[in-house]
């Protein structure tokens, strides 16, 4: 629930909250779906730290609604194929198991004014084997603020976050039992083990972005973020992000962020796999002039150990 699996906003390292719009909000902060324009449709394939043998698929579809708009997200991630152990036979017994971790959401945002908009997103978590599975509801909320001048009226914008609030999760199922001899009597009884209850990885994220504009052709837009995450370290980010113009729309965007965590330059301090670097580049096509866009993201995230995370998708402005 704290990956973002978006080839677009992770080349940010996702500290984008802020100035983040249409479909990839419903990840990072879903008050941005507010300004979708139209139909936006997208797919993203991250090779999770290269040589883990783990990949994420994300497929969405946000569609503009009078003032609001509404956004669908489905990720799954895909863990290969884990030989079951034993205690018999604890270097395998030849089968495999597949565990099965996915979340879908469903987003609502909407603008209160021109400067204004905020959303709520219900997301649906679920993890499982063949035998054993848990699941949970989750909540998230965001507002966005913008202003400017008159020439560039959404040039600063303040985003506020609070993802991942809600319900305890524990596994069941038929692998937690087991046939054993009760304490008095002479038959077999089938026995039930209770899982503890977990709790979901709730945060809080605070960000701002400001807009430089060079010449008529050219964007530099920083941003700056504070996240305090309820079990894992807080973390601190900055990056900035490049677009270039050409016929009155942007073409080309490069990007890149550094997230900054307690002990993150100490390889035994250390407690993430990412090491805070991240950076991407988008190159987007209209089909007609103010008309349907196309476009490719892609993104790498730095990580010691295996090499690093990459991500590829494709997004349609309709």
């Amino acid at each position: 629930m704290l990956i973002n699996p978006w080839a677009r906003s992770s080349g940010w390292n996702g500290i984008n909250i802020a100035n983040v719009q249409g479909l990839e909000s419903v990840r990072l902060n879903v008050a941005g779906l507010a300004y979708t324009s139209g139909t936006e449709v997208a797919f993203s394939r991250s090779l999770w730290l290269e040589g883990s043998d783990i990949d994420l698929n994300v497929f969405g579809i946000a569609q503009k609604l009078g003032e609001g708009a509404i956004g669908i997200e489905i990720m799954t991630m895909n863990l290969g194929e884990i030989p079951v152990t034993t205690t018999g036979l604890p270097e395998g017994t030849g089968a495999t198991f597949k565990p099965s971790i996915a979340n879908f959401a469903v987003s609502y945002s909407r603008k209160f004014a021109d400067y204004l908009a905020g959303g709520v997103t219900v997301r649906g978590v679920s993890q499982s084997i063949a035998d054993i599975n848990a699941f949970g509801i989750a909540l998230d909320i965001g507002i966005q603020y913008v202003t400017g001048n008159d020439l560039h009226p959404e040039k600063v914008k303040f985003g506020i976050a609070l993802r991942n609030v809600g319900t305890p999760m524990d596994f069941a199922g038929d692998g937690l039992s087991f046939r054993s001899d009760p304490p008095d009597g002479t038959f077999q009884a089938t026995v039930d083990q209770q899982s503890s209850d977990f709790e979901l990885p709730s945060l809080l994220t605070i960000g701002a972005s400001y807009d430089f504009y060079i010449g008529s052709n050219s964007r530099v837009t920083a941003v700056g973020q504070f996240q305090s995450n309820s079990f894992y370290k807080d973390q601190f980010g900055l990056g900035f992000e490049y677009g270039l113009t050409v016929k009155s729309e942007e073409r080309f965007q490069v990007r890149a962020g550094y997230k900054y965590e307690e002990g993150l330059l100490n390889d035994t301090e250390r407690t993430s796999a990412h090491t805070g670097i991240a950076a991407g580049f988008s190159f987007i096509q209209p089909f007609k002039q103010d008309g349907p866009q196309v476009a490719i993201d892609y993104s790498y995230r730095t990580s010691n150990p295996y090499n690093g995370t990459h991500a590829l998708g494709l997004r349609f402005q309709l």
